[in-house]
């Protein structure tokens, strides 16, 4: 394990009304890069970040680490075995899963963000798998694009989703 993680157990206050934080899971991500973006991003945001394994690489790459500088100790990390996990921990009515393979979704923006919600994003080559994208469509979300690009990077995606909740919530510290 590097240095600086702290991996944290599931909570007992997530999926109740209790829960005030931000989540962010990654599903199965691949690219160190990203995942350690995406993690210096949750330090600032005070958002939990959840990784779902299996994950494309391990938490001590140098990569990931570089990514995320020197900001892991305060990153709210836990990592889950399965995707079932995150399906059994947080509410239906919780959930917001992005996707840009299904432009029927409902916008990123006109999507209502409340406290205890979580964002949850795919792997970077393939995102959500399709039975997930059909189990969830009436919670599928998707960032407009241009037909130029199949999609838009990992960690820029989580941003505008992050900032976009928090911006519909005040702005607001997400369980700091």
């Amino acid at each position: 394990m590097a240095e600086g993680f702290v991996i944290q157990p599931a909570q007992p206050e997530w999926g109740t009304s209790e829960d005030t934080s931000l989540h962010v899971v990654l599903v199965y991500p691949e690219i160190p890069g990203n995942t350690g973006n995406i993690g210096r991003l949750c330090a600032g945001t005070s958002v939990w970040l959840h990784l779902v394994r299996p994950l494309g690489f391990d938490l001590d790459n140098k990569k990931l680490r570089r990514a995320g500088l020197d900001y892991w100790p305060h990153v709210k990390l836990c990592v889950h075995e399965t995707w079932d996990e995150i399906v059994e921990t947080f509410p239906r009515e919780r959930l917001h899963l992005f996707s840009a393979k299904t432009p029927q979704a409902t916008r990123h923006a006109d999507a209502r963000y409340a406290p205890g919600d979580v964002l949850i994003f795919g792997r970077e080559t393939k995102g959500l798998d399709a039975d997930v994208r059909e189990e969830y469509a009436d919670r599928m979300r998707f960032i407009p694009k241009t037909e130029a690009v199949r999609s838009l990077n990992l960690s820029n995606a989580a941003a505008i989703a992050i900032y976009e909740a928090m911006r519909q919530l005040d702005w607001a510290p997400m369980g700091a």
